[in-house]
C-alpha cells in the first residue's frame, strides 16, 4: 500500500538526556518529550501522534546535581530527579526572555486545558466533555501518548510494551500559534483537500430509490441549489438479509430493489458534476449472501461452500488488502469516489491496544491516495494525528437549539488538538422537534462550517430540502446554500493554507488575542479564515423584536458586516440582533474576499470564468488567491496558479494579479465596495498599462453582500490590473443611522403608539449628543430586546 505519511520518528541523539529508565527528548524549546520504562527499553517508532521528531536540536543546556538533573530551554526550566516521575520528583517552570515565572506544572498536575475535540457527538443534545487540546491558559499542556499505537518501519501497526510512559509537554505560554506549529511539526500537517469537497453535500439516511435520487437532484438543480457531493446512505446495499446472517447493518452488495441499475445510477449522479460516496458499516465482515463473498474467499484461501462469514479483521494484513483490492475496488469501478467508513463497534481489535477505527481511517486514506485521487477520508476522528486524515464526520446530534448552540465552539476548539475538517450534520440528525427557524440557523452555520454536508435520520417527518419549509425559512436556506458555492475561491485558499502553514479555516479568537479575556469568554465567535469573524446566530428570535440576539467579542480596529454594510467599532462586546436571512459576518478594514460571481453557480465547485473581490476600504490589505487544477496528490506535485490582490490605502488603489501559471486565460473581473460611496466619475482602472471602459453602479440591495460595483470586464490573466478609487485614503462611509432604526422599529411586533413614541425618540439621532439621545431611548417603556436592537445601531460606528 502506498505510504504518502512521511514517518522521521527517531529524534538527533543531539536532543537526547537519558539514564537507565528514563529519557527526556528536547525536541524544540517549548516541546519536550518525557519517557520512562521499567525495562529501559524506549520507543523510537511512530506513534498515532508523533511521526517526525527527527527536528533539529534547540539549544539548551543541562545541569547535573547531586541526584537531580535540570534542563534549561529559553521557554522551560525542568528539574528531575531520575526517579518513576512524581509530582514531587518532576517539574517544568515556564520562562521566557531569560526570566522565570510562577507558572509550575508537577507531573501529574492538571491544568487549564483550553480543550481539544471528542470522538463523536452521537445522541449528544447540548455540550459535551472534550479531550485536552495542547493550548492551555495555564501556559503549559500535556499530551500523553502513552497508550497509542505504533508504526513499524514497513507501515503496519504495532502496539505499545506495558510499564511505560511517554508524554509530550507543550510549554508556549500563550503563544498559541507556536504550540500548534510546534503540534504540526511533530504530527503532521493535514493535506490539501479536492476542491470539489468544499460545496454542498447532500446526505440523508433514508431509503432512496434509484429514480427518486436522481429526481432530487435535479430538483435541487432546478431550485438553482449547487451542490457538490452526493452521499448515498446504508440503504444502497441489502439490508433485509436472512436472519441467521444477524442484522442489515453491514452489507456490500447493492440493494437492486432500489437501485435496478446501479452503474448507471452513479453515471448519472457524475453527469451531474456529484462526487459519490457510500456510507458503510463494516463490523459484521464479508457474509456468505454478498455478492463479492466467492472472490473473497478465494483470495484469502477459504471454502465458500461452506459459508463461514468472513471476519473483519484490520489487524490482518492480508484480509485488509483483499478488503481494499478486491471488495472496494469493485465498487470504485462502478464509479465510487470514495468511502464513508462509519465505524461505531468500539475500540477492540484482535491486537490488544490497536484501535480499529484508527486503522480503519488510516487505511482507507492511503487506499485512496493509491488510487491516484487528492488525499481525503471520511471518517470519525481518532484521536491525535486524526489531522493527517480529514474529513471528520462528528456523529449524530439531537435536532434542537442546544445542539445548534454548542456546534460552533466545538468547531472552533477543536483546531486545538490541530483538527480543522469537522462535517456536522447540517440540521441534526435525529429526535429532538421540528422548528423552522432552527433548521434555517443550523444551514447558515453549516455556510460558515468547514464542511456544509446537509443530514438527516429515515423518518418522513425529517427534512434537509429548503423547500420542504415555509417561505421565510426556505428563501434563509437557499441564500446560505448559494453563497456557500460563492465561498469556494475564499474556502480553496484557506484550505491551501491550511495544509501548509498548519492554520485551520475556523479558528478561536483567543488565537490572535491571548491576552484578553473576553477573547475566550465568547467561544461561539470565530475567525472563518484571515479575513472573515463570524458571530452564528444560534438562539431563537425574539417574538417582539423578530431578530434573533447574538452577543459577540470584536476584536480591535473598525470592521463592517457583509451583510448590512453596518460599519463597527471593535475591542468591545456587542449584542447582535439580527432577522432570520441575516447573521453577523465582519471583515476589517483592509479585507480582500474573493467570491465566484458566475451567473449560474454549477454543480462541483468549477474554477469560475467570473470572479468578483470584495474589498473593505480603510487599511491596507493583501490576499493571494491559489487554484489548481485539481491533479498532484501531495504539495510538492501540485502547480498552483496564484493571483496576489493588494490594496494600498495610501493611494486607494488595488492591483489584481498578473497570474502565475493561469489556469484560466481570461476572467471576468468585479468589486465589490462594502460600506464605501465611490465618486463614479473618478473611478479609474488600467490593466497592462492600458485604460479599460469601467462600469460603476450600486445594484438592488440583497441578502447577498451589497454595495457598489466596479464591473472591470474580461481581463488577462497574464496582466496586471490596477483599479484606481479616485481617492487617497479613502475611508468608510459614515452612515445615517435613520434608515436602519426604521426597520428595527417597524419590524417589532408591539404596540403601535409606544413604536411612534421610540420613533420621535430616536430621529433626534444627531441633533443630540449620544448620552442624552440614549437616555431618552431608556426611558420609552418598551422591551429591553428592542432598545438594545436600538443600541447596536446607535453604538455601531464611533464616528457616527
Amino acid at each position: 500500500m502506498k505510504e504518502t505519511i512521511k514517518h522521521q520518528p527517531v529524534a538527533p541523539s543531539s536532543s537526547i538526556v537519558q539514564g537507565d529508565k528514563w529519557r527526556i527528548t528536547v525536541l524544540l524549546d517549548g516541546l519536550i518529550r518525557f519517557e520512562w520504562s521499567e525495562t529501559g527499553q524506549f520507543e523510537d517508532r511512530a506513534s498515532t501522534f508523533a511521526v517526525n521528531r527527527d527536528l533539529p536540536t534547540p539549544k539548551f543546556e543541562v545541569v547535573e546535581r547531586d541526584n537531580q538533573i535540570e534542563i534549561i530551554t529559553d521557554r522551560v526550566y525542568i528539574e528531575y530527579d531520575r526517579k518513576a516521575f512524581s509530582p514531587s520528583g518532576l517539574s517544568v517552570t515556564l520562562r521566557a526572555n531569560a526570566r522565570y515565572y510562577n507558572i509550575i506544572w508537577r507531573y501529574g498536575q492538571k491544568l487549564e486545558n483550553l480543550g481539544g475535540t471528542t470522538r463523536t457527538l452521537d445522541f449528544v443534545d447540548g455540550r459535551t466533555a472534550l479531550w485536552d487540546g495542547v493550548l492551555s491558559k495555564d501556559g503549559m499542556a500535556v499530551l500523553d501518548d502513552t497508550e497509542s499505537m505504533l508504526f513499524t518501519s514497513k507501515g503496519w501497526i504495532a502496539t505499545r510494551e506495558q510499564g511505560t510512559k511517554d508524554l509530550y509537554l507543550f510549554a508556549y505560554g500563550k503563544d498559541y500559534h507556536q504550540a500548534l506549529k510546534a503540534f504540526y511539526d511533530v504530527s503532521g500537517h493535514c493535506p490539501i483537500l479536492p476542491r470539489w469537497c468544499l460545496g454542498n453535500w447532500w446526505s440523508r439516511y433514508y431509503p432512496y430509490s434509484q429514480d427518486e435520487y436522481i429526481g432530487l437532484m435535479d430538483r435541487f438543480k432546478d431550485e438553482k441549489i449547487p451542490l457538490s457531493v452526493a452521499v448515498i446512505d446504508m440503504d444502497w446495499h441489502v439490508v433485509e438479509v436472512d436472519e441467521k446472517y444477524g442484522t442489515g447493518w453491514t452489507g456490500w452488495t447493492w440493494n437492486r430493489k432500489l437501485f435496478p441499475d446501479h452503474v448507471k445510477f452513479l453515471k448519472q449522479l457524475h453527469d451531474r458534476a456529484l462526487k459519490t460516496t457510500l456510507n458503510t458499516h463494516p463490523s459484521d465482515g464479508i457474509r456468505a449472501y454478498e455478492a463479492i463473498y466467492p472472490d473473497m474467499c478465494k483470495a484469502l484461501g477459504r471454502d465458500p461452500t461452506a459459508g463461514h462469514t468472513i471476519s473483519f479483521d484490520p489487524t490482518d494484513p492480508k484480509f485488509l488488502d483483499c478488503y481494499f483490492n478486491i471488495l472496494h475496488r469493485s465498487l470504485e469501478k462502478d464509479g465510487v469516489d470514495f468511502f464513508w467508513p462509519d465505524w461505531q463497534q468500539g475500540e477492540i481489535s484482535k491486537l490488544a491496544g490497536a484501535d480499529p477505527l484508527f486503522m480503519l481511517t488510516h487505511f482507507h486514506f492511503l487506499d485512496h491516495v493509491k488510487e491516484g485521487n487528492r488525499p481525503m477520508g471520511f471518517s470519525r476522528y481518532i484521536g491525535p494525528g486524526g489531522q493527517r486524515y480529514p474529513i471528520g464526520f462528528s456523529g449524530d446530534t439531537v435536532i434542537t437549539w442546544d445542539s445548534l448552540k454548542y456546534q460552533p465552539e466545538f468547531t472552533a476548539t477543536a483546531p486545538n488538538v490541530g483538527f480543522g475538517w469537522w462535517s456536522h450534520d447540517v440540521g441534526g440528525h435525529h429526535q429532538g422537534y421540528k422548528d423552522e427557524e432552527l433548521y434555517a440557523r443550523w444551514v447558515q452555520v453549516g455556510l460558515w462550517s468547514p464542511i456544509l454536508r446537509l443530514h438527516c435520520s429515515t423518518g418522513i417527518f425529517y427534512a434537509r430540502e429548503p423547500w420542504r419549509y415555509n417561505a421565510e425559512t426556505r428563501d434563509a436556506a437557499t441564500r446560505a446554500l448559494r453563497f456557500r458555492h460563492r465561498l469556494v475561491p475564499y474556502l480553496y485558499t484557506m484550505a491551501t493554507r491550511s495544509a501548509i502553514e498548519g492554520h485551520s479555516l475556523v479558528e478561536p479568537m483567543y488565537y490572535d488575542n491571548p491576552h484578553t479575556e473576553m477573547a475566550y469568554k465568547y467561544r461561539n465567535t470565530f475567525k472563518f479564515g484571515t479575513q472573515l469573524l463570524v458571530a452564528p446566530v444560534t438562539t431563537p428570535r425574539n417574538k417582539d423584536t423578530t431578530f434573533a440576539v447574538t452577543p459577540a467579542w470584536v476584536p480591535p480596529g473598525r470592521h463592517v458586516d457583509l451583510f448590512t454594510s453596518t460599519v463597527y467599532d471593535g475591542d468591545r462586546t456587542i449584542s447582535f440582533h439580527r432577522p432570520l436571512d441575516k447573521i453577523p459576518v465582519l471583515a476589517k478594514e483592509g479585507a480582500i474576499v474573493p467570491l465566484d460571481a458566475s451567473d449560474n453557480l454549477e454543480n462541483g465547485c468549477p474554477l469560475p470564468a467570473k470572479l468578483e473581490i470584495l474589498l473593505v476600504i480603510g487599511a491596507d490589505g493583501q490576499f493571494e488567491l491559489v487554484e489548481d487544477d485539481g491533479s498532484g496528490e501531495s504539495i510538492d506535485r501540485i502547480d498552483f496558479s496564484k493571483t496576489l490582490i493588494t490594496y494600498s490605502h495610501e493611494k486607494g488603489q488595488l492591483v489584481i494579479g498578473p497570474s502565475s501559471h493561469a489556469l484560466v486565460a481570461e476572467r471576468h473581473w468585479s468589486v465589490r465596495l462594502l460600506a464605501y460611496t465611490p465618486d463614479p466619475s473618478k473611478v479609474k482602472a488600467t490593466s497592462g498599462g492600458q485604460p479599460l471602459p469601467v462600469q460603476v453602479s450600486n445594484p438592488v440591495q440583497t441578502a447577498d453582500p451589497h454595495g457598489w460595483l466596479i464591473d472591470l470586464g474580461v481581463l488577462s490573466a497574464s496582466q496586471s490590473t490596477t483599479v484606481d478609487l479616485g481617492e487617497a485614503q479613502p475611508q468608510l462611509d459614515k452612515r445615517g443611522v435613520t434608515d436602519q432604526l426604521f426597520r428595527v422599529i417597524d419590524a417589532s411586533q408591539m404596540d403601535n403608539v409606544m413604536k411612534h413614541n421610540l420613533w420621535e425618540v430616536v430621529q433626534t439621532a444627531g441633533k443630540v449628543t449620544l448620552n442624552v439621545l440614549i437616555s431618552n431611548v431608556d426611558a420609552i417603556p418598551c422591551d429591553d430586546a428592542l432598545k438594545q436592537a436600538v443600541f447596536e445601531i446607535l453604538l455601531a460606528d464611533s464616528r457616527m
